[in-house]
C-alpha cells in the first residue's frame, strides 16, 4: 500500500502505488452515467491513509466512495485527508471480507450494486513506518503486528504459545521459509528460558537459526518470518479468499475491480480467483452454473502489471506490486 504527486500526499506521508493506472482502469466504469461520475459508487476496500481515494474523489466530482479499513488510526488519517469530500464519502471500520455487510450498512445491496472495487493489499507504509506497531524488522518494538489494535491475537501470542509444529507450518505456509523447522525449534528453545517480547529479540534469534550462507542471499533473514507472522496474526489470506468473491458479486454489469498485491501468496490467490471468474458460467453468489449463460467477467490486464522504473525510483515500495483487473460483462442470473 504504498501519489506520484497530488494534493496533500506528502502531508500524510503516504504515496499510493500505481495510482494513475488504478484511475485509468476504473474510471470507465465510474463515468458511464456521466463524466463527473454522478451515481457511481466505488468501494476502496483497503482505504488506508486515503491516497488512492483522494485521486478518485478529486477527479470525479460526482463519485460516491465507500472506504473500508481494519485500522482505526488509518481511518482517522483518511478522514482528515478526505474531509473536503465528506458529503460523498463513507468510511467503515471493517476488514475487507466484511465488504458485503459494510455495503448493507451503507445503504447498498451486497449483490450488483457498485461500479468499482479497489484492493491495495498488504501492510501499509504508515504501519511499517510506525515502529510501535511491530511490523518492521529493522526497528525494535513489541511483537504486535495487529492491523486492528483491538484484535486479540498478537505475534507475541503466536511465538510464545503455538507448538513447534504449528509454528513451522505458519512459517512455511505464509512465509515460504525453507528453514521453518529450524526457526520453530529455536523459538521453542528460547521461549523456555524467557518469552519473546520484542522484534529485536526475534531478529537476533533468526540470525542464529538461519545458516550463515543462506543469510547472504534472498534479502533480510527476518523478511519471511515477519511476513508469515503478520499474515497469521491478521488472517490475511483467509480474509482475502472471502473478500474477492464478495467483491465480484457486488459489481454491477460493466463494473470493474482492481487488485494490487505485493507478495506471491496474495497474487497467486488473486490470479486463481480471477481466472476462475473469467472461465466460470456461474453468476457470483449462486452455487451452480446456469445452462446457456456465458462468462461473467473478462480480464483487463494481460497477466500481472508492474510499476515502471520511474515509479519504483520515486517510490521504492512499488517495486513488489502486481496489479490485476477484471470487468463484469454478464448479469448474475
Amino acid at each position: 500500500m504504498a501519489d506520484e504527486s497530488g494534493s496533500g500526499s506528502a502531508d500524510f506521508g503516504h504515496v499510493p502505488v500505481l495510482a494513475h493506472r488504478c484511475v485509468e482502469l476504473l474510471t470507465p466504469a465510474l463515468t458511464r452515467y456521466d463524466p463527473a461520475g454522478s451515481k457511481a459508487v466505488l468501494v476502496d476496500a483497503t482505504v488506508g491513509a486515503g491516497g488512492h481515494a483522494e485521486r478518485f474523489l478529486s477527479s470525479l466530482p460526482g463519485l460516491r466512495l465507500i472506504g473500508l479499513d481494519r485500522d482505526p488510526s488509518a481511518l482517522d488519517i483518511a478522514r482528515a485527508r478526505l474531509a473536503r469530500f465528506a458529503g460523498r464519502l463513507t468510511l467503515v471500520h471493517a476488514r475487507y471480507d466484511d465488504l458485503a455487510a459494510a455495503l448493507t450498512e451503507s445503504g447498498y445491496s451486497a449483490m450488483e450494486s457498485v461500479d468499482g472495487v479497489l484492493f491495495d493489499l498488504g501492510v501499509s507504509s504508515m504501519q511499517l513506518d510506525r515502529a510501535e506497531r511491530g511490523f518492521a524488522y529493522a526497528k525494535d518494538a513489541p511483537l504486535d503486528m495487529r492491523m486492528d489494535p483491538s484484535a486479540a491475537l498478537t505475534a507475541a501470542d503466536i511465538v510464545n504459545t503455538y507448538d513447534e509444529a504449528e509454528l513451522a507450518d505458519i512459517l512455511r505456509r505464509y512465509g515460504e521459509e525453507r528453514f521453518a523447522h529450524r526457526i520453530a525449534a529455536q523459538i521453542v528453545r528460547q521461549r523456555a528460558r524467557a518469552p519473546l517480547t520484542s522484534t529485536a529479540e526475534l531478529v537476533a534469534l533468526l540470525y542464529k537459526a538461519i545458516p550463515a550462507g543462506a543469510r547472504r542471499t534472498g534479502g533480510h533473514p527476518a523478511k519471511r518470518t515477519f511476513q508469515a507472522l503478520r499474515i497469521a496474526v491478521n488472517d490475511e489470506l483467509e480474509s482475502l479468499s472471502r473478500a474477492l468473491p464478495a467483491a465480484l458479486a457486488a459489481l454491477t454489469v460493466a463494473g470493474r475491480i482492481v487488485v494490487l498485491a505485493y507478495q506471491s501468496l496474495e497474487d497467486r490467490m488473486v490470479k486463481r480467483v480471477f481466472a476462475e471468474a473469467v472461465a466460470s458460467r456461474t453468476p457470483p453468489g449462486l452455487p451452480v452454473e446456469l445452462p446457456g449463460h456465458g462468462p461473467r467477467f473478462r480480464s483487463l490486464t494481460r497477466g500481472a502489471e508492474r510499476a515502471d522504473a520511474a515509479e519504483v525510483e520515486r517510490n521504492p515500495r512499488s517495486a513488489a506490486v502486481r496489479l490485476r483487473a477484471l470487468q463484469r460483462i454478464g448479469k448474475g442470473g
